[in-house]
This record gives C-alpha cells, structure tokens and sequence, in this order.
C-alpha cells in the first residue's frame, strides 16, 4: 500500500499495554557515602536527597530559590566603539589580536561569573539550602544492621529505607508532594516505643536556628547579594508528629524518644523575585504556613495526593526492553555493566530516571531545572549552578516534547521571555542591534552580558538556539496561542542577527562577527592559538533554523511580510556548512588545524542535532561529513557530551554506534579524590559526572533512548530509526512526534511488529519505516493502528 494514502476516523484499536518494570530497580545495598550516592526528591521547587544512613542520617535540602547574587548592570560602556575594529582585525585574518581586543573591551563589565565561583559576587550562585539530621546514636541505637535495603520507587516517586537492628524492622519512607509543598517523612519501627532520636536542621553559613512552637524547629537566613549582603531570604519550617512516644525540644533539636512511628513534615520557601513570580514576601511564614496546612492531612492522605499528581506526568509514557530484571544493585548493575553484561533493562530504567528527574525538577510556573536540576549541597555550587546557553540548559529540556512531558519546558520559556529587556540592552550596547542577544551564561537576574573571557564567554547564539526549542515546542504540539506568545521572540532575536552579520569578502557570505564554536580553539597559519572568528559553523547553522523558523511563524500568523522577504533574502545569503579537504564539515570558516582534535564540544554539527539541515535522506553528503567528524572526535567525552554525540548517531541511524556511547555514558564514574578532567560517567546514584554532578546528560541520554525509538520532522515519522541489535525486544508507548502525534511501538526479533499512532490535531502524515513511507491522515483525536503488512 506504498504511496497510497490511508483515511482513519477514530479506530477502536487497542493500545499497547503499558510497559512492565522489575519491582523497585532503582536500589541499594549500603547507605550512602556521598551525595552522588543518595536518592533524590523533589517537587519542581523543593528538593530533597536521602542518605539512607543507620547511626545519623543526612538529608539535603534545596529550594530553588537559593540564589545569591542579584540584579546587576554587567553591559559594558565602551563595547561597541571596540566593534568595528575587532571586525576589521577579523576580517584581515588577525585573530589572534581581535580576541585580546574582545578580551579587553567585549567582555562584560565587573567580574561575570567570577569564572564559575560566583557565590559571593553579584552574578551569584545557586546554593544548598541547609541540611535536616536524624541522629539515632544518641538514643542508645546499637547492635549491627541486617537485611538494609534503600530505594526509590521512580513510579511513585517515594524514596524508601527498611533495615533491622537490634530485633527490630525500622522503615522510613520520603517524598516531596507538589500539592502540598512540603517534604513528608515517615519513620517506623514494627516494636512499640522503639522508635528514639535526635533531630536537628543546618546550613553552612548564613543561617539561625529557632524553635518552632514545642515541636518544631525554624531555620532562616539571608544570602550575599554580593553587594550589601542583603540578598534573598529563605526559611524551612518542620513539625515533628510522634506516634506513642514525646517530642520535647532541647536548644536547637528535637528529642523523639519512645515512638512507633513519626512523622515529619517540612516546608520551605525564598523571596526571590524573579520572571517566575515571588513565592512570598515572608518566607518563614508562608513556609510555616505550608506544614500547618500539611498537617491538616494524614500521611496517607498527603501520600495519595503526591501520587495522583506525580502520575499525571510519570505514567504518559513507559519503556520496556526485555531481558530478566537484574537482581543487582544499582551501583554493582552499573559495574556489570561497564565489564560487558547484557542489561537491556537499565537503558529502560535510565530513560525513566531522566523523566523522573525532570517532573521532579522543572514545574510550570518554577525556574527552570539547573545545570544541577534543583539538587546542590554546596554554598558554591560548581558552575554557580546556574544556566548556561550554549548546551546544558538546552539539553536539560531535550527530552520535554519527546517524552510526553511537554508542559515542563515551561520554566524554560519563561526564561527566555525575562531575556528581552535585558538582551535588548545588550543588543544596543554591544553590537547596535535592534532585538535581543543572549550569550554562554544566565542567572534569575537577567544576566545576558558576554562572560568574563572570550575563550568561552562571547558565543552571541545561544539566545537564538534557545528560540529553536521555542518553534520545536509548536511543531510537537501545534499551540497558536502559544507561537504568538513566542513569535515575537524569534523575531527579536533575528532582527538582532539582521543588524549583526556582516558580509565576508571572498563570497559575498553573510556571517556572524565576532563569533566562535563553543568553547574550541584553533590553530592561525603563524601557529597561534585563537577561539574569536567570523561565522562559526555552529553559529552560521543556528541563526539559518532561526531565520526559517520566524518566516514560518510570522506566515502562520499573518504577520510581518517584509520581514519575512528580509530573512529568505538573508538566510539565502549565510555562509553555509561545507565540507573540508577531509571531508569532514567545517567548523570555521577557514579549513583551521583544531587544537584539541578530540574537543568534547561537537558544536559544528548543530545542523545534524538538535537542527534538521544534515539528514541522511535530505542532505547525504553533509551527512557523511558529519559521520566522519563524529569518527574524528571521538567518543570519549562528558557525560553531556557523549548523549550529544550519541544523539547524533541516532540523527544517522546508526543504533550500534549510539548505543555504543549510551554504554560507555553508563559507565561507573571516577569517584576517587581527584577525578580524571572530562571523564564523564555515571555516579552510583545515575547522576551524570562531568565530573563533578552535572545533570544535563541524564536529560540527554533519556532523549538519545527515545530518538534511536522515534524521530519526526518534515512531515514524517520514523519508526525505530536508530534499534541497536542490544534491543532485539520491547515495546515503548507515549512518545511524541511533531506534528502533534503519539505513538506506541512493539518490536521483536529486532523487526518492527505494530505501531499505534495517535493524532492530536489532525493531519496528513508519512510514516516511515526502514525506508518504507506510507501516508495516512487522522481526524482530530484520530487514531491507526499498524502491522502485519502495513509495516
């Protein structure tokens, strides 16, 4: 039936069955001896992660709000005199003196991001909020722990600690509910009157602790503004609740002695103002607030109102991929693993540890997840924790649309919105230019002033790839409202690109000037090392998506006609991606000797992923060209960086290769006291290591599982376009496809056996399978069912 188009109502075809999972794979055997070892919780604002300790527990307590820093003026005053020559040094191959000049005179004012140790400068930090400390030594606790098992069951999100001890079974269970904003906390022991220890609650620094009525404690403060010191404040409030024993306060503990079970509730809140509101105006007493209303509800209540809203999100979508449960525990399974082990399960368990980290970081309404999601124990936060644009809060939010979490790229959004004003400035300052320009690093304040070098800090697109996951967001779910909401933010961005290219003489190109590939060096003929140069290959891909996306938008919206005959002349005009004398693409202009063959950023192959101009089918040669610089890179890498590579692998159909990478991103990372630099990896607790914890590639290896599953554009859906022959067995439901589309799959034998796809808006479309394209057209809320011969 190749070629013929297929018209379907609403068919009454059955949907896959929901996928199976192994009872809790998600475990350990020993409590945790480092934060990269415990259970994280959260709610999209408070977070928590759970130690699982015998003697003193530890639990880590966030709030997403915890950000030093403040507003600030980082837009320098002399940058746009410095313009034209940094340009005309470029243009005559001067490189190495247009950087120093961007250095001198291009960066921004002050001192940035304090080169990542910003916790107490004006841009700021992200930050730990305290830590919550239940110390069972000093009620008598002893004899030795038997049969200790710890674990978060993803599906439910509760975090689980069961052991025996002294004759005694003693259970805790955590969660963090979103309706009741609060962490709930339930221990137990199967003896009556056994349950006895001391609880307390700190912060390293800035920070009181006060009682609470007679079963409370308070805990306040206020953080560096890196000013005047009055930054934001903050407050966690808890209630102790003890079952057949007393809770009696002593300084600044609460003393529990004689208990079955209790239970602790705690709530927690900042000031911050930011594009996502203001939680309160007093934290202490909205946080108190929060538990007084939690306390309203038993813990089965707040435990059933938890659930309810975590499998809204959770149960869209679910992955099975065979093979027998592991009867291992995880950081032993992640060893196996790396030593060759066939566990098709922990792929799947891993894409559902990627979603479960976004519902539990990122909610509408919230900041967006960090480069650590919410999760921090630190005052400074490697990186400052906060976003940076030229990848890692990108990927944080790749597998948004795909895994059915759509609605969570939200704070994303909102972000990229609360950039106008201060982009716009930039814009005048910088570079002349109308629209908005955002550069490598953001704060909640509104930072959009280059870095403090021009090594990483001067890259001018990354507000422009951030409007690329604003037009994906419509071709995945076809919201008008929300593209007139978004439109006039990629045209701002392409007006500002309009007044910022200019024309390099050999060609005629338009390029982007000053530019650079993130965070790459190069070799100039003389032997110097340089990073500054005219249209960066990457860059030269972004503004071409950026410039088609807007005329898209700005068509379907009825807006803007000249503008719109302004960008097909321009883009026509860029610089476009060619190949090299090795046939490799490009990554400058100029056929340049990279300093760092082996660089972890992949940049120039943007137009590959998350981009669609390199396509196998659409562009072959550019394809290939890209093939062979991936082969030329190399896999090794951080853990963000090889689900990028990874992920291109999968743009080219090669599973094997992508899994590959999927394997060695699995990989036990370096825990030892002075990790390999850029050694990637998994922590015991799934973490991503760059080292240290960076969360951008859990995010991207559960979208690198769903794209070798189901890819989409161009008014096609590709189905298991990328199976490695490690998965010969699954079945996979939920996932989305742009154009409005989900879809469910079952495979066998490594061949395709049904597909379900569902149509949200209605549309014709061409379903492809191992080169086979068959089109169909849905209703709205139509639905096909696929197989057999259809396949």
């Amino acid at each position: 039936m190749k070629g013929r188009p297929w018209i379907f109502g609403l068919m009454a075809a059955a949907a896959l069955a929901p996928a199976g999972r192994a009872d809790s794979p998600y475990w350990f055997g020993a409590p945790a001896d480092a934060f990269t070892a415990s259970c994280p919780l959260g709610n999209g604002r408070i977070g928590a992660m759970v130690f699982g300790r015998t003697d003193r527990e530890r639990i880590v307590l966030n709030e997403t709000g915890m950000w030093s820093g403040g507003p600030q003026d980082a837009d320098r005053r002399d940058a746009l005199e410095a313009l034209p020559e940094i340009r005309r040094l470029l243009l005559a191959g001067k490189n190495a003196e247009a950087e120093k000049l961007v250095d001198e005179r291009f960066t921004c004012a002050g001192a940035g991001s304090a080169l990542g140790a910003g916790a107490n400068a004006p841009y700021g930090c992200y930050q730990v909020l305290g830590n919550l400390w239940l110390d069972f030594g000093a009620a008598g606790a002893a004899g030795p722990v038997t049969g200790y098992r710890r674990e978060l069951d993803l599906g439910r999100a509760v975090a689980r600690v069961a052991y025996d001890r002294a004759g005694v079974h003693w259970t805790r269970e955590a969660f963090v509910s979103a309706p009741d904003q609060c962490l709930v906390l339930r221990l137990a022991a199967d003896r009556p009157g056994a349950l006895s220890f001391d609880l307390a609650i700190d912060r390293p620094e800035r920070a009181e602790v006060s009682p609470w009525g007679s079963d409370g404690l308070l805990l306040g403060g206020r953080l560096n503004n890196g000013t005047d010191g009055r930054g934001v404040r903050f407050a966690a409030a808890l209630r102790v609740e003890a079952a057949g024993g007393t809770v009696r306060l002593a300084g600044r503990r609460l003393e529990i002695r004689g208990a079955s079970t209790v239970l602790v509730r705690l709530g927690a809140c900042t000031d911050i103002r930011t594009f996502a509101g203001r939680r309160a105006d007093d934290p202490a007493r909205q946080a108190e607030d929060d538990v007084v209303a939690a306390a309203g509800r038993t813990y089965d209540e707040l435990l059933a109102r938890h659930e309810a809203d975590y499998r809204s999100w959770h149960d869209r979508a679910a992955l099975e991929l065979g093979g027998p449960p592991s009867p291992l525990a995880l950081p032993q399974r992640l060893q196996a693993f790396r030593a060759g082990a066939s566990d098709p399960g922990l792929a799947a368990l891993y894409f559902e540890f990627g979603r479960y980290l976004l519902i539990s970081s990122s909610r509408p309404g919230g900041l967006p997840a960090n480069l650590q999601g919410l999760w921090a124990e630190e005052i400074q936060t490697p990186w400052n924790g906060d976003w940076h644009l030229n990848i890692n809060v990108q990927m944080n939010y790749f597998p948004a649309e795909t895994c059915n979490l759509s609605e969570l790229a939200q704070p994303l959004f909102a972000l990229v919105g609360s950039l106008q004003a201060p982009g716009g400035r930039t814009a005048r300052a910088y570079y002349g230019a109308r629209g908005w320009v955002a550069h490598v690093i953001t704060n909640p304040w509104g930072f959009t002033s280059p870095g403090e070098s021009a090594v990483w800090g001067s890259t001018s697109s990354c507000g422009a790839w951030l409007c690329q996951q604003l037009w994906d967001h419509y071709l995945f779910t076809g919201d008008r409202k929300f593209l007139a909401w978004a439109y006039p933010i990629l045209k701002g961005s392409s007006e500002f690109f309009l007044d910022m290219l200019i024309t390099e003489p050999a060609h005629g190109w338009l390029v982007a000037a000053p530019s650079n590939s993130p965070e790459n060096s190069f070799y100039l003929p003389d032997g110097q090392v340089a990073h500054v140069c005219l249209g960066a290959t990457t860059e030269q891909q972004i503004i071409r998506y950026l410039f088609g996306a807007t005329a898209q938008a700005a068509a379907i919206l009825g807006e803007d006609p000249g503008l719109r005959r302004q960008l097909a002349a321009a883009r026509a005009r860029l610089a476009p991606t060619r190949l090299g004398p090795d046939g490799r693409i490009m990554e400058w202009q100029e056929p340049y000797r990279e300093v760092d063959p082996h660089h972890r950023h992949v940049a120039h192959l943007w137009g590959l992923y998350p981009g669609d101009e390199i396509t196998p089918r659409g562009a072959p040669a550019l394809a290939e060209g890209a093939r062979r610089s991936l082969l030329a890179r190399g896999d090794e890498g951080t853990g963000w960086g090889v689900a990028f590579k990874a992920l291109m692998w999968a743009r080219l159909g090669d599973g094997d290769h992508a899994f590959k990478l999927l394997r060695q991103q699995l990989s036990p990372a370096d825990t030892g006291p002075n990790p390999r630099r850029w050694s990637g990896g998994t922590y015991p607790n799934l973490f991503d290591a760059h080292p240290p914890f960076q969360i951008d590639g859990d995010f991207g290896g559960a979208a690198l599982i769903a794209e070798m599953l189901l890819q989409s554009g161009a008014g096609e859906i590709d189905l298991l376009p990328a199976l490695p022959a490690a998965w010969p067995e699954g079945s996979v439901r939920g996932l989305r496809a742009r154009g409005g589309y989900e879809v469910d799959l079952a495979w066998s034998g490594g061949e395709l056996t049904r597909a379900v796809i569902r149509s949200r808006g209605g549309s014709d479309v061409k379903v492809r399978y191992r080169g086979r394209a068959t089109a169909i057209v849905l209703r709205p809320g139509g639905e096909v069912t696929l197989e057999g011969s259809h396949l």
